[in-house]
């Protein structure tokens, strides 16, 4: 029986999903994560440290040599560096480490993305001994600060004018700092990319891009904060620039080295041209993947992710007829979670069909850039992206967040 290893941070909420993919397909799972998990009959497991990539690919390899696996896939980013460590030295296929790190440091991605000639916004790297103002002024405003290494939108914040770029830039070390990273280290400054966004969900064999879905991103991302709520597939995108989108992000992945499995990118078209915002090398966040159904059977995401790593012949990828879309509910403002009402009608919004809260009753809850959580995520279907739209945005307004008498109620 063949059998995968799956690399799992302690906040994934992913895990039921790629264990149901594991278990349609008849395959043994093994576990490399950050704390024991209560999965039943799951006995192939070892605790690893994702912030210290060569010590846990170490043991996923100690692992792997008495309890052989097939693959080692990352569920989220901060595996995919572990990962491929752990597969170059088993054999097995893998992103070059190198490749996987650049997708994990904003900088190196920068870098390498302007070597390969791929569009993408003007930045500059703002160290803690630079003169935030000079560089600024050197890209122009607006422009956006960045961490190296956060993601979700944690951290990335939209600045308009000068007065404002040393304030925000040290907030942004702030937030850093709370999430254990270096606050010292080097800060991404990046041109703003006007216009809607997309993302490109994508599956590479060999450095072939195989694009199973382009999301589009509704509602407006300009900031001053950058939290993600609705996707919508298909896009609503004229068909030659989503032919450039798919040229780009190809072309992303390419210059960055990467090679093998899932990959998520994100483009902005501005004047009718995309440019490269970010690619990670792994699949949507969160449980958004659960808006994708393929083929007749409506195979999920995480088979079509496990069956491409095993070297098995993939269903053909086309999405569901019809379109599908998914929201992240945003978390509207810090507190401790008391419940979450109007679960009902929203439910009851056509075209809905589900609504997921993940965040649990008494979690203090940070929204974005502070955090990169969300409270939940609603599903929906329709005819066109447009209905997907209106009934995620309707059923979103019947939702209640009720903090702790100590916080005050956010409607």
């Amino acid at each position: 029986m063949a059998r995968v290893l799956l690399i799992l941070p302690t906040t994934s909420y992913r895990v039921g999903d790629f264990l149901d993919a594991a278990g349609a397909l008849g395959v043994e799972v093994a576990v490399a994560a950050e704390e024991e998990l209560p999965l039943t009959g799951l006995d192939r497991f070892v605790r690893v440290d994702l912030d210290k990539p060569q010590e846990a690919a170490a043991a996923v390899i100690a692992l792997a040599l008495t309890t052989p696996v097939d693959a080692v896939i990352p569920v989220d980013d901060r595996g995919v560096v572990v990962a491929a460590l752990a597969a170059e030295q088993l054999g097995l296929p893998h992103n070059p480490p190198w490749a996987a790190a650049a997708t994990r440091n904003k900088v190196m991605m920068r870098r390498a993305l302007e070597r390969a000639e791929v569009p993408q916004p003007t930045f500059r790297v703002l160290g803690p001994a630079d003169d935030p103002v000079g560089l600024a002024e050197e890209i122009g405003f607006p422009l956006v600060v960045k961490p190296l290494s956060l993601s979700g939108s944690r951290g990335v914040i939209r600045v308009d004018s000068s007065s404002e770029i040393e304030a925000v830039a040290e907030r942004v070390r702030q937030i850093n700092a709370v999430a254990c990273h270096d606050p010292s280290e080097p800060l991404l400054l990046e041109a703003f990319v006007p216009g809607p966004e997309v993302a490109v969900e994508g599956m590479l064999d060999g450095g072939r891009l195989e694009v199973l879905a382009i999301f589009d991103k509704p509602q407006p991302l300009d900031g001053p904060y950058f939290e993600e709520t609705i996707y919508v597939t298909p896009s609503r995108l004229h068909p030659e620039i989503v032919e450039e989108v798919v040229r780009l992000a190809a072309a992303a992945c390419a210059g960055l080295g990467l090679i093998e499995g899932p990959i998520h990118a994100e483009l902005r078209i501005t004047d009718g041209r995309p440019r490269l915002i970010e690619v990670a090398a792994r699949s949507i966040g969160g449980i958004c993947g659960r808006a994708l159904k393929f083929g007749l059977l409506g195979t999920s995401l995480e088979t079509m992710i496990l069956r491409q790593a095993l070297g098995r012949p993939a269903h053909h990828p086309d999405v569901d007829r019809g379109a599908s879309g998914v929201m992240m509910l945003p978390i509207p403002s810090a507190g401790t979670l008391r419940e979450v009402t109007g679960i009902d009608k929203a439910l009851a919004t056509p075209g809905i069909r589900s609504v997921e809260i993940t965040s649990t009753p008494g979690t203090y809850l940070l929204p974005v850039p502070d955090s990169d959580r969300y409270l939940g995520f609603m599903f929906a279907g329709g005819s066109t992206p447009e209905e997907v739209t209106e009934a995620l945005t309707e059923a979103h307004r019947h939702l209640r967040v009720e903090f702790d008498p100590e916080d005050p109620p956010i409607t």
